[in-house]
């Protein structure tokens, strides 16, 4: 009982070891399953599923497959219940006909995990091969003078089964004069001999019949036998002896088929048929009869069959030497055949991805590869590698399972796809290897903003130009790809002068095509600068800008606008423009200035004067860029003191533009020939007496009260005197007093007004003439305005009721009303009215007259021109 108890316990014990154990391999994804042999395809193996926690619904979906190491697919795994089955039918000798314990290896993958498990099948024998002999029949030579005891070697049976299922016994039957002996091999094979038991006698049988039966030690067991025929001989007293007891020799398993192995030797000191010996392949394992080949007389042993080091690594031959009388010897011949590196690796791609993302984390799985190579020792270790630099990197995983992972972040812009070509190479030499190509495509992500192609742009639009016209083209490029390159473009927001930018300009959505939605005019805007913005497609969506700066051309679109003279009146409303002239001027004095303005920029801005008309042809001359009129030679008597001059404006462009001015020039001496050469223009023809007498009265007492005027003038400029010196300085008294109004700046150029001298300049309307006798200046150019809407006021008139006989207020009054050509010593105004002529000053050439003479007044000229320019 006790002792029942203690197998009981050590079989409790063995049990708790094996699940241990199998525990042990399953934590580590190795199954371990055993199988007999010669079972049908589709056979249950084992319950994969169950031994590595897989759920049966998941399996389809995690992409779980068996991949087998050989040649053949022995195994597949069922998707629906995770059972491991047979794909083929199994021949145990087939696969494993030198291996005594028989296991086949296989992988399960799982690919959505990138798992790998080993699973080792081992393949149990059955007995499903009887033993057999070589030779059926044998034939046994044996001299009568063989002394009992004598032993025979015999073939051994062969049975491809192993363990209990391979040979186990032998048995002899037929004859007396033999019996049966087994001996135990190095290996613990059986050998049969044949025993001679009693002495032959060749008259009594030349002939015996023996049966050899052997016997394996299956259930039910099966057997073989085979035929002896033992012929009796005449006496032969020497055997053949072999050279040596054993042959060993080693070759490559690359020699060529029909080379020499190995030459054995044996002699027989026997003369005559007795000692020709002959050389057999008595014993072999295997298929070395196939491989090998005897040269029954020369004893040469060479190759029928390549080799081949991964199906076989040695083989043992056992040769017999028989002379001609029936005798013989045996020698053991051992072949070892020596690996040569003749398997490249095999690299086998077993899982991996098509595309990845390109911000994919540095790590990630993208491929499962598995190598193997069949070769053995340095021949058989592989080193796997990246042939080229690229951002991946290989992980050995499972055994002979490597990953391929991303060694860096990737960028699609860089390298949108990759050809990793994965190296498998041996350590022979010369080296074998293989390789294995991925295809790797890098999805976009939406990590590039659009580029514009300039820093900034810049175009030149002619003003006037036709509204929907094109301006220019902004170009940006996005590195990404598909939607995430899709660039669309758009103005900022903006305002021009007070209106939205997008009332001037559009941008083309698609194309960035800049339009300009209206007309410009140089004149109002002469550039405008924005904003357009490109973004693109992605989510979330990038973007930027670029500055686009739109400068207006101008053109030649405003003819020059003559600021003096004024336009002429209605006919018979008075005189638009009277210059005095003196009929004793020299060649070249100033008579007039013709001033003129043009709206337009650059040369189109330019403007040039020439006399178009004249009285006179050749008494008066244009300057051609200043406008001033001069004498062109004396003045002769016989010319009229009437000249009518017409100057002509034109500006620079293209095509020119120009305008016309009407000057009136008097030829005349005095003041007084002036007024009688006005007004007998003024006495148009069929007027009435009387009309002309009261233009005569008007005159005498308007210059009669300027008379007067003067000599309150004269009274005050005495006082005043001292303040002279601190406002003039002796070197340049001419410009101390010029008002700030003569400087004026067009297109951003201060010009200096040059002054001029006038003798006399009259001006007059429809209602009011203006009699202003010149000892100023004039400008050059005047500021680009019209031309004040009414009159300046009269001397000592108070239109506002505010600047009643203030003198300091005449500068203020021209600069807010234009320039005035020289300021006025003496005022005449004449208003002609409805009710009849009001007389505001008197005649001032008859009050000159009455005075001291034209000399009296020629001396105090230089105090009043100075008084003159300091009150205006």
């Amino acid at each position: 009982m006790w002792a029942a108890w203690r197998r009981w316990g050590r079989r409790e014990r063995a049990l708790l070891w094996c699940v241990l154990v199998a525990a042990w391999e399953a934590a580590w994804g190795q199954l371990r399953y055993s199988l007999p042999e010669e079972m049908p395809k589709g056979s249950f193996v084992g319950d994969v599923a169950k031994d590595l926690g897989l759920d049966l619904p998941a399996l389809r979906h995690r992409g779980v497959r068996i991949v087998d190491r050989g040649r053949t697919q022995y195994f597949a795994l069922h998707g629906k219940t995770g059972h491991l089955v047979t794909a083929e039918r199994i021949d145990r000798e087939q696969l494993c006909r030198l291996v005594e314990k028989c296991v086949l290896r296989c992988e399960v993958i799982v690919e959505g995990e990138m798992q790998v498990h080993g699973i080792e099948v081992e393949i149990t024998d059955i007995n499903d091969n009887a033993p057999s002999f070589r030779e059926p029949e044998k034939e046994l030579r044996m001299s009568e003078t063989t002394a009992p005891g004598w032993r025979f070697p015999l073939a051994e049976a062969l049975d491809p089964d192993a363990g209990s299922n391979s040979v186990r016994r032998y048995e002899l039957s037929g004859d007396e004069h033999f019996s049966l002996a087994v001996q135990a091999g190095p290996g613990g094979e059986q050998r049969p001999e044949l025993v001679l038991a009693k002495a032959l006698d060749r008259e009594e049988a030349a002939f015996h019949e023996l049966v050899l039966r052997a016997s394996d030690g299956g259930e039910p067991s099966r057997t073989g036998t085979a035929r002896i025929r033992v012929a009796v001989l005449d006496a032969n007293d020497n055997a053949p002896v072999f050279s040596q007891a054993e042959y060993a020799v080693r070759v490559p398993e690359d020699v060529p088929v029909g080379s020499v192995l190995v030459t054995l030797t044996a002699t027989d000191a026997d003369e005559g048929m007795n000692g020709h010996v002959k050389y057999s392949l008595k014993k072999t394992k295997d298929t070395a009869s196939d491989r090998f080949q005897v040269d029954a007389e020369a004893g040469v042993i060479t190759l029928l069959q390549s080799l081949d080091f991964e199906e076989g690594d040695s083989y043992e031959l056992e040769m017999q030497a028989e002379d001609g009388g029936g005798l013989y010897d045996t020698a053991k011949v051992a072949i070892t055949v020596t690996d040569v590196n003749d398997n490249a690796p095999e690299l086998t791609v077993t899982s991996q991805l098509s595309a990845i993302s390109e911000d994919a984390p540095s790590g990630t799985v993208v491929a499962l590869l598995h190598v193997q190579d069949r070769d053995s020792g340095a021949n058989g270790e592989v080193r796997c590698s990246i042939a080229e630099r690229l951002p991946f990197r290989l992980e050995k995983t499972f055994e002979d399972y490597y990953r391929v992972v991303t060694a860096e972040e990737l960028d699609r812009e860089k390298v949108s796809e990759y050809n990793v070509t994965v190296r498998a190479a041996d350590g022979g030499s010369p080296s074998l290897w293989s390789s294995a190509v991925l295809a790797l495509r890098v999805l976009d992500v939406n990590d590039n903003a659009p580029v514009f192609a300039e820093a900034r742009y810049s175009a030149r639009l002619p003003e006037n130009n036709a509204a929907g016209a094109l301006v220019l083209t902004v170009r940006a490029a996005d590195a990404d790809w598909g939607q995430n390159a899709r660039v669309r473009y758009r103005l900022s927001e903006g305002r021009v002068r007070g209106a939205p930018l997008s009332s001037y300009v559009s941008v083309q959505a698609e194309t960035g095509a800049l339009y300009a939605l209206r007309s410009f005019d140089y004149e109002e805007v002469r550039e405008v600068g924005l904003w357009v913005r490109a973004e693109d497609g992605g989510a979330p969506a990038l973007s930027s800008n670029v500055s686009v700066r739109l400068v207006i051309v101008d053109e030649n679109d405003n003819a020059p606008q003559v600021l003096y003279p004024p336009p002429a009146p209605a006919p018979g409303a008075g005189w638009a423009g009277v210059e005095l002239a003196p009929r004793s001027a020299e060649p070249g004095a100033l008579v007039a200035k013709v001033v003129a303005v043009d709206a337009d920029a650059g040369q189109n801005a330019w403007l040039s004067y020439e006399l178009a008309k004249a009285t006179e042809p050749g008494l008066f001359r244009v300057g051609l860029h200043s406008g001033e009129v001069r004498t062109a030679r004396f003045p002769l008597a016989r010319d009229a003191a009437r000249q009518s001059l017409v100057v002509v404006v034109k500006d620079h462009g293209r095509p020119a533009l120009s305008a016309t001015a009407t000057l009136t020039v008097v030829l005349a001496e005095s003041v007084a020939e002036l007024l009688s050469e006005l007004g007998s223009a003024a006495a148009a023809p069929g007027e009435p007496a009387g009309s002309l007498t009261r233009w005569l009265v008007v005159a005498v007492a308007a210059v009669s009260c300027l008379f007067l005027a003067f000599l309150l003038l004269l009274l005050a400029l005495r006082l005043r005197r001292w303040r002279r010196s601190q406002l003039l300085a002796a070197g340049s008294g001419a410009l101390r007093g010029v008002p700030a109004s003569h400087f004026v700046g067009i297109d951003g150029v201060r010009a200096f007004l040059h002054s001029y001298s006038h003798e006399v300049s009259l001006t007059a309307d429809s209602r009011k003439s203006q009699l202003r006798l010149s000892g100023g200046s004039c400008c050059d150019t005047l500021p680009a305005r019209p031309p004040p809407a009414e009159p300046a006021p009269l001397l000592g008139e108070d239109p506002a009721g505010a600047r009643r006989a203030d003198p300091a207020a005449a500068p203020l009054e021209q600069e807010a009303h234009g320039p005035v050509l020289g300021p006025g010593l003496f005022n005449i105004f004449v208003n002609d009215r409805d009710s009849g002529i009001e007389c505001t000053l008197c005649k001032l050439v008859g009050a000159v007259d009455s005075l001291e003479g034209r000399d009296a007044i020629q001396r105090d000229r230089d105090s009043l021109e100075d008084w003159t320019v300091r009150t205006s």
